[in-house]
């Protein structure tokens, strides 16, 4: 792939934070926009220098200009959306969370893999060379004993839940929730570097029969066990720590940004950081880029593997905690 051509799909705030650096990153530039409201599609479209603006996906898919899709719209309807790209002989790059279940997830990556396709998991951490350091500074504390996560951001959207509104965010009809919005991210951390855990159970808060807005995950592992709190409906301090039985890590900024990591042991403190950015989707264009111009099919497979079982995690967190999205 000479250029990655970029249709997207959904006009929220991570799509303008995603094509902010698409901006600045060669390579890669925006080709079409499909949105179902016209004037939003073309609002977008102008703002980031694209010609093209679609309110039928259909048509976008159709496209011949378009050979990547960047997949940003409620999460219930990632699966069915990202399967028409791939149908279409689109590459795709899906946010978090990729899908509601796992046998969704599998069948995707299958199909980009018959199709040689690439199919990328839009999860900032993955990119983020402080990620990269963090693997190999892990040793230094020994065996691990405690992991804890922590993403609390207030959401106004939130407020409009008090007011008797439904935003999708927390529309169980959409997928949503704080579990499969904000916590991902201390999900997708654990996972990524301790592999899938023996058991989950998740206490969520919920809003009437509406999905969580709150909650807290614990997960046990063989040796360790792990507690995952998000929440949008309170703030605090996003933090990450692993304590192991030499000493501990903390990650400033929390598993999204993991802005600096700082490693504490019975002789020693360090701090590090690689990241010259604030902005983790700076890192998260420019290497996902490099990538699929690369032809680097295997590394971005071998993300989904981490993908499937993130998804398998959450879906069954969810079901255990009595939520259900349409198709459960």
């Amino acid at each position: 792939m000479e250029e990655i051509r970029l249709g997207t799909v959904g006009s929220g705030a991570i799509v303008h934070s995603i094509l902010d650096n698409v901006k600045i990153t060669d390579g890669i530039r925006l080709e079409a926009v499909y949105s179902r409201s016209g004037e939003k599609g073309r609002t977008l479209a102008a703002e980031y220098g694209a010609d093209k603006v679609y309110t039928n996906l259909d048509e976008m898919m159709g496209d011949g200009e378009v050979n990547t899709v960047y997949i940003a719209s409620p999460n219930l309807l990632h699966y069915e959306q990202a399967k028409k790209a791939l149908e279409a002989g689109k590459n795709v790059i899906c946010e978090k969370p990729f899908c509601t279940k796992a046998e969704q997830a599998r069948e995707l990556v299958s199909l980009a893999k018959e199709k040689h396709l690439f199919l990328a998991d839009a999860v900032p951490a993955a990119f983020l060379p402080n990620f990269e350091l963090l693997k190999k500074e892990l040793p230094k504390i020994g065996r691990i004993r405690l992991v804890m996560g922590n993403f609390s951001q207030y959401s106004s959207r939130y407020d409009l839940l008090l007011r008797g509104e439904v935003p999708n965010v927390f529309n169980p009809q959409y997928a949503g929730g704080c579990l499969m919005d904000i916590n991902f991210y201390n999900v997708y951390l654990n996972v990524a570097l301790f592999g899938k855990p023996q058991d989950i159970v998740y206490f969520p808060n919920r809003y009437g029969k509406l999905a969580d807005t709150s909650g807290i995950l614990v997960m046990q592992y063989e040796d360790f066990v792990s507690e995952a709190a998000g929440a949008k409906d309170t703030w605090g301090v996003n933090s990450f720590q692993i304590e192991g039985e030499k000493g501990y890590i903390y990650l400033k900024g929390g598993s999204s940004r993991i802005t600096e990591v700082q490693v504490a042991t019975k002789t020693s403190e360090e701090s590090f950081n690689l990241q010259e950015k604030e902005n983790p989707w700076f890192y998260e264009v420019q290497n996902m880029t490099k990538l699929l111009l690369n032809g680097d099919y295997d590394t971005v497979y071998r993300g989904l593997d981490i993908m499937i079982d993130v998804v398998e995690v959450l879906e069954s967190a969810r079901k255990k905690a009595g939520i259900f999205f349409p198709g459960d």
